[in-house]
């Protein structure tokens, strides 16, 4: 597919991450002669775009979003929409519709192999990636034709702190600046009012919460018990709301602890660790003492708030989870992992297919050779070095991704068509 060039294209940017980083890629994409345009939802929207000829605010109801965005396609001549997310209801609509017309949709999600990617696709992310109908032979037949080399992981945890930060200023926004904007109505279950609490009470509690998070993770690394882990989400993750079975992280606990206590063996123990942006929004606490006390596993369950997931890592025997991101780096220690919803890296090579009794009880282990190769072929595609919430990181991902954007093949056909851009001159650093 021949792409124009860049002065005949016009990107129409929706909804980012919270922060400078859109703002920052549209001025990258003008300064090689493409046009840009953002439509805005809210006022936190609007504060991070700094470039106010053109922003165009979205003030109608909801069920105005889809013939405003037809028109502000025809209008514009758009060739190009960029968003974050692809499953909330205003950009699941414009992804139809952009589709619909042959425009080039642009999918930016946190990075499958977090924390020092990030995630870039065409079409579609998560349950709806090119990933999903992609066997492991054919990664393996586009590997065949390249010569790069994988970068390794940073020692680096990345940018939690700043995208706590930009959550509270986007949501603080939203709560006292959002009069203009009075149909909006947020893709999460929360009013904007709870979201902006929560944001500021994780960002002013982050001290608190690590010391309790190392206790924790002492207690258990210290404790010499055999113990599998259950790694959570948050209920409102746009994967996990889209492409899983459960409708709340206390019903996908109800599962683990029941196939916990009929399979694993009475001295093994089950750790549930939270996601690193978990805020309290749903009653996981509540969820496990209720669940401890009717599987009769007092004493056998800990609780260990987000954070880095390695040192659990190092001696688990299993994990558990949806479809988290962090199942890839479960595949990565050769750990065995089972999911239950859909899931870029759930494999039949990788991932078990056990009953969740017979996995507890002696999970099969995933093909570690086959999972290597997996792991490169998504760090040598959709997988970008950077971050959208530090300044450091913004730069880094700013060097590749405006290019791998203007490219006519997506990150998977430029690799099998031997026309990616390399990678691996870039220093991963914070």
């Amino acid at each position: 597919m021949t792409q124009p060039e860049p002065e005949n294209r016009t990107f129409l940017f929706l909804q980012g991450p919270h922060g400078p980083f859109f703002g920052a890629l549209a001025r990258m994409l003008r300064a090689t002669g493409a046009q840009v345009w953002r439509v805005g939802f809210n006022m936190g929207d609007r504060v991070f775009w700094r470039d106010g000829r053109s922003y165009i605010p979205f003030r109608g109801r909801p069920e105005d979003w889809p013939e405003t965005f037809t028109k502000l396609v025809a209008a514009h001549g758009i060739t190009d929409i960029v968003l974050y997310g692809d499953t909330r209801p205003i950009h699941a609509q414009a992804v139809a519709i952009a589709r619909a017309r042959g425009l080039n949709v642009h999918v930016f999600e946190e990075g499958y192999m977090r924390p020092y990617w990030v995630t870039y696709e065409r079409g579609g992310s998560n349950g709806n990636s090119r990933l999903m109908q992609m066997s492991l032979t054919e990664m393996q037949a586009a590997l065949a034709l390249s010569d790069m080399e994988a970068p390794l992981p940073p020692s680096h945890w990345g940018d939690m702190r700043q995208h706590i930060f930009y959550g509270a200023a986007y949501h603080g926004c939203v709560l006292l600046l959002n009069r203009g904007y009075r149909h909006f109505r947020p893709h999460r279950d929360i009013p904007v009012t709870s979201e902006f609490r929560l944001y500021l009470q994780r960002l002013l509690l982050m001290p608190l919460h690590a010391i309790e998070r190392r206790l924790a993770t002492r207690r258990i690394r210290s404790g010499g018990f055999p113990y599998h882990l259950a790694l959570l989400q948050l209920d409102h993750d746009s994967s996990f709301r889209a492409h899983s079975p459960f409708a709340s992280t206390p019903e996908f606990l109800a599962e683990v602890f029941a196939g916990f206590a009929e399979g694993a063996p009475r001295h093994h123990h089950l750790v549930v660790k939270a996601h690193p942006l978990e805020d309290g929004r749903a009653p996981v606490r509540r969820a496990i003492r209720r669940l401890s006390r009717q599987y009769g596993l007092k004493g056998r369950v800990h609780f260990v708030r987000g954070g880095k997931l390695a040192e659990l890592l190092n001696d688990a025997r299993s994990a558990v989870t949806v479809n988290s991101t962090a199942g890839q780096q479960v595949l990565w220690r050769g750990i065995p992992l089972k999911v239950f919803g859909r899931a870029v890296y759930a494999k039949p090579e990788f991932v078990s297919g056990q009953t969740l009794p017979e996995f507890f009880r002696a999970a099969s282990r995933p093909d570690a050779r086959a999972y290597k190769d997996y792991r490169r072929y998504l760090l040598e595609t959709s997988q970008v070095p950077g971050g959208y919430y530090s300044r450091s990181g913004r730069r880094q991902l700013l060097r590749l991704v405006v290019d791998m954007m203007l490219a006519p093949e997506d990150p998977y056909d430029a690799l099998r068509l031997g026309t990616a851009a390399p990678r691996q001159q870039l220093r991963l650093v914070n």
